[in-house]
């Protein structure tokens, strides 16, 4: 194990999760989801009576036993991945079925097609499930926190009164949107099998309906057929679906990227539940550092900028060249790293630590200034013309006077009389700021229930 070279193999993929994905995303299932689409052609070809069921049924049974260790060992012979593929799915068929595998198709007719079969699979099986059961955990956490008082943050520094549930929601309206998009991603890409340059003109020689037989073959795989391709898929349906993958790893990182602040120890707010054996540092004893969410965000530092990679494979010389050959085959790993994270943020979110006394504690140190939007907005619903400018003012001498906020605009002159007129409402929440905090029950229990029954989580 540890001579692999990948930190995803020796160190992140393991247990469960790694037996998971080595169904869709190993190189094993990339040569069996190929061999499935060489299967499927066959299918296509015995519906239009180009050769007999029992051929088709006889292929598919062979395509099934088809290892990728054969294929390398048969593509070290001949130079080609495809038809090294092709030749091993030969060898074990009768001498009936061989003229019909990988009839009439080019290379990339099975490659992209399989790609997004897997892709498609792994999003549906892997991503989405996974996401959903992290959203789960995260609605679990705002709907226990939606009355949870916390100081809201901007420009880091210390702003309105909200709750943390508020804060989830956040999170939580976020991630179901990328949910959302990813499940649509997938189910629109496209597979195709359209020959070398994409106008059939190999199937076309020998097929009465050539466009049937690519429909029937993206039918059986459950994909969608492009009104158009080259050589290759038009790479924009793939091209989403991996933009989709990032947003939704964007949406991890900076949960985690403020969770991690959160659990400064002069905030303390929150905290990663910690082992009863678990080493912080390994010099300095008390250390219980915030290691999931940190490494969170640096899987995402190393998956974000391959974006660039996805967007500049779509760029491909007339019909077809191989410049994204070699970087396409990175692909998997954006989803491998996505569901690592995704499983350590399952496992810290079941378990996250709010503190709501240090919350309070904190709320406690902007106390008065918090005070200092509601005032000047009441003021100015009663007529001050300048109540920004004046509260602004007696926020500066509410240090050295020891005095409210709310006291001194009582004693000021050009503010007294204004405040004679507020109602007892408005006047209880400058006396009580911790009441301050505007819709951010009724946000998060909206939010939380509509990802619940959209979602069905």
């Amino acid at each position: 194990m540890f001579d692999l070279i990948s930190p995803l193999d020796y160190r992140y993929l393991k247990g469960g999760l790694k037996k998971r994905t080595e169904l869709y995303l190993s190189e094993n299932a990339r040569v069996s989801y190929q061999a499935k689409v060489e299967s499927a052609l066959v299918k296509a070809l015995a519906k239009q009576g180009i050769c007999s069921t029992k051929i088709a049924k006889e292929v598919e049974r062979a395509s099934l036993k088809v290892k990728a260790r054969e294929v390398y060992q048969e593509e070290a012979k001949i130079k080609h991945d495809v038809r090294a593929l092709a030749n091993v799915l030969r060898s074990k068929v009768s001498k009936e079925a061989k003229p019909f595998i990988h009839f009439s198709t080019t290379s990339y007719d099975i490659v992209d097609t399989a790609s997004a079969i897997r892709y498609k699979e792994a999003t549906q099986e892997l991503i989405v499930p996974e996401l959903k059961r992290l959203l789960k955990a995260w609605v679990k956490i705002a709907l226990r926190e939606k009355k949870t008082l916390q100081i809201g943050r901007t420009h880091g520094q210390h702003a309105e009164p909200i709750t943390f549930g508020f804060t989830m929601a956040s999170y939580i309206n976020r991630l179901g949107k990328c949910i959302v998009a990813l499940e649509k991603a997938a189910e629109n890409l496209e597979g195709k099998c359209s020959g070398a340059v994409g106008a059939f003109n190999a199937s076309s020689l020998l097929i009465k309906n050539p466009e049937k037989l690519e429909k029937d073959i993206m039918l059986e795989l459950g994909l969608k057929t492009g009104l158009h391709s080259t050589q290759v898929v038009e790479p924009e349906s793939l091209v989403d679906l991996m933009h989709s993958l990032i947003q939704a790893f964007n949406v991890l990182a900076n949960f985690s990227d403020d969770m991690r602040h959160l659990q400064r120890t002069e905030i303390a707010e929150v905290a990663e539940a910690f082992g009863a054996k678990q080493v912080g540092s390994s010099t300095m004893p008390h250390k219980r550092n915030p290691i999931n969410f940190e490494n969170v965000k640096s899987l995402w530092k190393q998956f974000i900028p391959r974006i660039i990679t996805f967007y500049s494979d779509s760029i491909s010389e007339h019909q077809r060249d191989l410049t994204n050959s070699a970087s396409a085959r990175f692909i998997p790993e954006l989803f491998v790293g996505l569901l690592v994270s995704v499983e350590r943020l399952c496992k810290v979110s079941s378990n996250l630590v709010v503190d709501k006394t240090a919350m309070k504690k904190n709320f406690d140190l902007s106390r008065e200034s918090v005070v200092a939007e509601p005032l000047y907005i009441f003021l100015a619903k009663y007529g001050h013309s300048d109540a920004h400018e004046i509260v602004r003012q007696l926020t500066l001498k509410v240090q050295e006077s020891g005095k409210t906020l709310l006291e001194l605009a009582k004693e000021n002159k050009s503010t007294a009389s204004f405040i004679e007129k507020f109602s007892k409402k408005e006047l209880s929440l400058l006396e009580k700021p911790e009441t301050y905090t505007g819709l951010s029950e009724k946000k998060t229990i909206e939010v939380c229930v509509f990802w619940k029954k959209k979602l069905k989580i």
